[in-house]
């Protein structure tokens, strides 16, 4: 065991065949051996796989904070941004809408924080690998579909969307951004609470990643479900 000039302590660790760091704050922290990643080794990758997956198990939590974050994100409007996100989601669930869509709306806009001029291509990335591809498809391409109602007035194209005309989820992003997205800044409307949609992002983010039978290729599921509307609406 050797002290460096910054008080950082090193030792192998036999368990792992890794380093332990020891920390000015008083923590041992596990590291891999290399420097550069042509020099790990199973061993290195194998413990860095299991960090991941442990890291991976906390994404949707780590969603609903960013969500929360959403509060300080544009102003102007008569509801903020996490408004509208949860009066979306608050929407589909009203409508009958599964799961997917659910998520979907809830998160929609959640690119605005990091990436505003490319929100919607920055929410479906999140959203791809564990969401239904007809959703996905809408979340990313709803920038696009918005300007319908107001392109003309800042100078953008407001039929930008006939980009897409022939895609076989076309019908149904119209359908999210005029039941869901472009109807949600409403102030007194009564939305749901975020944590209510809070298992239901656990629940989608739980899901293997790209499984096909999540994914589901080429399926298309109704936004809206009549009976499933009338039982939520009691």
């Amino acid at each position: 065991m050797s002290i460096t000039s910054n008080m950082v302590i090193f030792h192998n660790c036999a368990t792992f065949g890794i380093f332990t760091r020891f920390c000015e704050i008083g923590e041992f922290v596990e590291q891999v051996k290399f420097k550069q990643m042509k020099d790990g080794d199973k061993e290195d990758y194998t413990f860095l796989d299991t960090l991941e997956r442990q890291y991976c198990e906390g994404t949707a939590d780590r969603l609903m904070g960013a969500m929360e974050s959403l509060d300080k994100t544009f102003s102007g409007y008569q509801v903020t941004r996490l408004g509208h996100s949860i009066q979306s989601a608050t929407r589909a669930w009203y409508d009958g809408a599964d799961i997917d869509w659910i998520v979907g709306a809830l998160l929609h806009d959640i690119g605005d924080l990091y990436a505003p001029q490319n929100h919607d291509e920055y929410a479906a990335t999140i959203l791809k690998p564990f969401l239904r591809e007809q959703v996905t498809w809408c979340v990313q391409t709803h920038g696009d579909f918005q300007l319908v109602y107001f392109g003309e007035h800042i100078g953008a194209n407001p039929e930008k969307r006939e980009v897409h005309r022939g895609n076989m989820y076309f019908d149904d992003c119209v359908k999210f951004c005029e039941r869901w997205d472009q109807a949600s800044f409403d102030p007194d409307y009564p939305s749901k609470p975020l944590s209510f949609f809070a298992d239901m992002v656990r629940e989608v983010f739980d899901r293997p990643a790209y499984d096909p039978n999540v994914i589901q290729s080429g399926v298309r599921v109704p936004l809206c479900d009549k009976t499933l509307a009338q039982e939520r609406s009691v």
